[in-house]
């Protein structure tokens, strides 16, 4: 349900309204597929893949402001300590082409000056 408020400077206040109503509605959709993904593919709880969804979406958003500090588990079971970013004016250009896969988190490590990636159901904690 959108919540339109008349104004008399033409209407731009109901075009921010809306813009941002619609943009939060599309970010809590995402955080929801996502949380569903963890519990179909991971045997996730409903509660543990909303509080992973959140992360992932938080960590995401600061990637692509700065260099951010993470923790997340290895197919080893290991834990890593990675600092890395998405920023467009930090990273390189990307060389290849792949087919980008919907459960992990691509990134540019900034101590290895490489691109990697990680599955998004196995991060841990920001810093």
């Amino acid at each position: 349900m959108l919540k339109v408020q008349h104004t008399d400077r033409a209407g731009s206040r109901n075009q921010i309204q809306i813009r941002m109503s619609s943009e939060k509605r599309n970010k809590l959709s995402e955080i929801f597929k996502l949380a569903w993904q963890f519990v179909k593919r991971n045997g996730y709880k409903l509660s543990e893949a909303l509080k992973c969804a959140w992360l992932n979406i938080k960590l995401k958003a600061e990637m692509k402001k700065r260099i951010v500090k993470f923790y997340f588990q290895k197919i080893d079971g290991s834990l890593r300590e990675a600092y890395g970013t998405m920023n467009p004016d930090i990273i390189p250009a990307p060389t290849g082409t792949r087919k980008p896969a919907d459960t992990v988190q691509t990134y540019f490590d900034t101590e290895k000056q490489e691109y990697r990636c990680f599955k998004k159901a196995n991060l841990i904690r920001i810093a």
